[in-house]
């Protein structure tokens, strides 16, 4: 069975995600007070709604409570962004993500128990200031409880070598879940599999465990 999505918010954040979603052919319920933003993108979702006030028994009204998946953006609206996140949890949503405007917004969130709290700006500048500094990290992503997932670049010190004589896990405590190289991706390479230069690893683990081995093969 397919997933369903509700989206609260049309923000341009939202509304970005919408696209992405129109375009993957999922079915998303599409929710905003801006009844101007409702009809702009009521083409891009399953059903689009105008909901002025937030409560338990207007989202029932409209099915949330029949959708898999919501994700909450609502700019700087973070006290309707944590009101829309407590009745969706009291509802019993089965995933539920909110962007957050702030630090502050994504402690209550993180209080709340929604399953993940999106920061784009906080999440970018990591990833620009990681891209800037190091030559060879590709790209770099925060994963929850402290994990994260990285993409680097094999200079000379690797390549050549095979992926069982890094010796990951007991060195580093990482893991190489993919390879990527030029138009070929290989998914959990074997320990056998040799490493070549400019392929790029795709490596998961301790943020500081990613940087020591990052650091070793630079």
């Amino acid at each position: 069975m397919k997933k369903t999505f509700a989206l609260f918010g049309l923000g341009h954040f939202g509304s970005t995600m919408l696209q992405e979603l129109n375009e993957m052919n999922v079915e998303v319920l599409a929710v905003d007070k801006d009844e101007m933003k409702v009809i702009k993108h009521r083409d891009l979702s399953t059903h689009a709604v105008c909901l002025q006030s937030l409560d338990e028994q207007s989202l029932r009204q409209i099915g949330v409570n029949n959708v898999d998946h919501a994700f909450i953006s609502f700019g700087e609206d973070v006290q309707g962004s944590i009101l829309t996140a407590f009745l969706l949890k009291d509802m019993g949503i089965p995933k539920i993500w909110v962007k957050a405007h702030n630090e502050y917004h994504a402690k209550v969130l993180e209080k709340i128990g929604v399953d993940r709290v999106i920061q784009p700006e906080r999440e970018m500048a990591i990833r620009v200031a990681r891209n800037i500094v190091s030559n060879s990290m590709v790209d770099y992503i925060e994963l929850a409880h402290d994990y994260s997932i990285a993409e680097i670049l094999v200079g000379k010190k690797f390549g050549g070598c095979k992926l069982k004589d890094l010796r990951m896990a007991k060195r580093f405590d990482c893991h190489i879940v993919g390879i990527q190289r030029e138009h070929t991706f290989i998914v959990s390479p074997s320990e056998q599999e040799p490493i070549q230069m400019n392929d790029i690893l795709i490596v998961v683990g301790k943020k500081r465990d990613i940087i020591r081995f990052e650091k070793e093969g630079a």
